[in-house]
């Protein structure tokens, strides 16, 4: 073969190989390609060839100096940091390795082994994880259960320096930590807004997966507001993705196409493939910054307990939303009750944030911290209201009531009426003694028949009906009438040592 076909055979392998190219990036990334690297690069200019003048080395060239991964890893990599962790735990070991066996004491002398049994003692057990620098000042943003317990923490930048970090503060309820580190010209990450994320963005996770220093894996945002349960924790708001997230990589950023942190990489499901959560930033940002003024989180408190609505409640209370939350008690001088929440009141959001469910309530305060002013926007006697409520801190409440347990089995009184297999009577000095009840509002339940209605609603000697479909239960009249009247359904507010609350049940 002459020279003139073996470069004429090295141009068609050119093209070629730049046809597949493309193809292959189409579908991986498609439009985002001509859109994204050019916005990313600012000014990407590059001449237009055709494919029979474009060799396969100008073409990766080209693509590679305008990935927009490329780039983000350059300059975020120097502020991702590797943590080593030591902490000194207490072994147990069996000092002889025969036990009390009396021939080996016999033969080796009873001293020989050290006395025989267990021993203890202190041994060195290490960790790794990951983190990233907010701020020229050394502070680092990890998870807790990366730092957690640990008498020495080492963190090791990209440049190869080491520093021994002290803790600021930690919060094990979303399972972020602060860390510092002292030393010059420290590169920073900055950190985005999670909130404007969208499902299907690209992302990169950077970190120290199973000791690999540095990792990069690429992904989607596959999911937002995703709920976590373990044992002794319920998590709502995490982010799912798809980069690859593996022990080690706690405590990593999830670092968006503008070169920002939307996440910090934690969880992981280990029975599958391409599903990690990383907490989102903005919920991280809050935290962060009370761990480092208060080395503490100082959560937010409302003072209420909320029940799901049911199709009965909404029934009988005419409510007008079939999606919400309702008060069923208000802690007295609690900051729901400053502000003008009521028992009785339908939440349907939060801050702006819509609320389908009891979870959403409690989610959505813990989410923020004392002092934050936050527009609760509710139903109440069928009318749309707002109101607005400054939280307090919750180690500073009053804490859930407490009374003391009801008495079981019946018990008799001249006042009484029986409806449904439920006997109520009316509050004497007699019955308030013999329940510990706080006051004689309401009407006492004294008798519940097995496989009655009250049984269905999980009614017990000791309750106290206050309310029956928004009708106050202060006479026999009252409780006779609504009880014989032809409700569809009975929505009922009662009080069980101390703590109000509505049940419902469809007739």
């Amino acid at each position: 073969m002459d020279k003139e076909k073996v470069v004429n055979a090295f141009k068609k392998f050119g093209a070629a190989a730049s046809a597949a190219a493309i193809l292959f990036a189409g579908g991986a990334f498609g439009t985002f390609m001509a859109s994204e690297y050019a916005n990313f690069k600012g000014s990407h200019d590059t001449e237009v060839k055709t494919a029979a003048s474009t060799t396969a080395g100008a073409y990766a060239q080209d693509v590679y100096s305008g990935n927009p991964i490329v780039s983000i890893v350059k300059k975020s990599s120097p502020a991702v940091v590797n943590i080593d962790t030591e902490t000194m735990v207490k072994q147990r070991i069996m000092s002889n390795p025969f036990g009390r066996d009396p021939f080996f004491e016999e033969f080796f002398g009873e001293d020989f082994f050290g006395g025989g049994g267990m021993q203890e003692r202190v041994v060195p057990q290490r960790g790794k994880g990951s983190g990233f620098i907010v701020n020229k000042d050394g502070y680092i943003l990890t998870n807790n259960h990366v730092v957690e317990g640990a008498d020495k923490i080492k963190v090791t930048l990209l440049d190869g320096r080491s520093f021994d970090a002290k803790k600021v503060g930690q919060d094990p309820t979303f399972d972020l930590a602060v860390i510092q580190i002292k030393a010059p010209d420290l590169p920073v990450l900055l950190l985005g807004d999670s909130d404007a994320t969208e499902v299907g963005e690209w992302v990169v996770a950077i970190g120290n997966p199973l000791g690999f220093e540095n990792s990069v894996t690429a992904g989607v945002v596959s999911a937002k507001n995703r709920t976590l349960q373990a044992p002794g924790v319920n998590f709502q708001g995490f982010m799912q993705t798809d980069a690859a997230i593996n022990p080690g990589n706690s405590g990593g950023p999830l670092i968006d196409l503008s070169g920002r942190v939307i996440g910090i990489n934690t969880a992981i499901v280990p029975y599958a493939q391409g599903i990690g959560f990383a907490v989102p930033i903005n919920m991280a940002k809050q935290i962060m910054d009370d761990l480092i003024l208060h080395g503490e989180v100082r959560r937010g408190w409302l003072g209420v307990t909320v029940q799901p609505l049911t199709a009965a409640l909404v029934d009988a209370y005419k409510i007008p939303v079939k999606e919400g939350s309702i008060i069923s008690d208000v802690q007295p001088n609690s900051p729901a009750d400053k502000y003008g929440l009521k028992r009785g009141d339908v939440i349907v959001s939060i801050a702006g944030n819509a609320v389908k469910n009891s979870q959403d309530v409690v989610f959505s305060v813990r989410n923020k911290l004392a002092g934050d002013k936050v527009n609760f926007e509710i139903y109440r006697d069928g009318k749309k209201r707002n109101v607005e409520v400054v939280l307090g801190e919750i180690d500073r409440g009053d804490g859930e009531k407490t009374g003391s347990k009801p008495v079981t089995g019946p018990k008799s009184s001249a006042n009484s009426s029986k409806q449904m297999g439920i006997t109520a009577s009316v509050i004497d000095n007699e019955l308030q003694r013999q329940y510990d009840l706080g006051s004689r509002e309401g009407l006492v339940v004294t008798n519940v028949d097995r496989g009655s209605l009250g049984s269905r609603l999980g009614l017990q000697p000791g309750d106290v009906i206050l309310e029956i479909n928004r009708t106050k239960m202060q006479t026999l009249d009252d409780w006779n009438r609504v009880m014989e009247a032809k409700n569809r359904s009975l929505g009922i507010l009662m009080s069980r040592g101390g703590q109000t609350l509505f049940i419902s049940v469809e007739l």
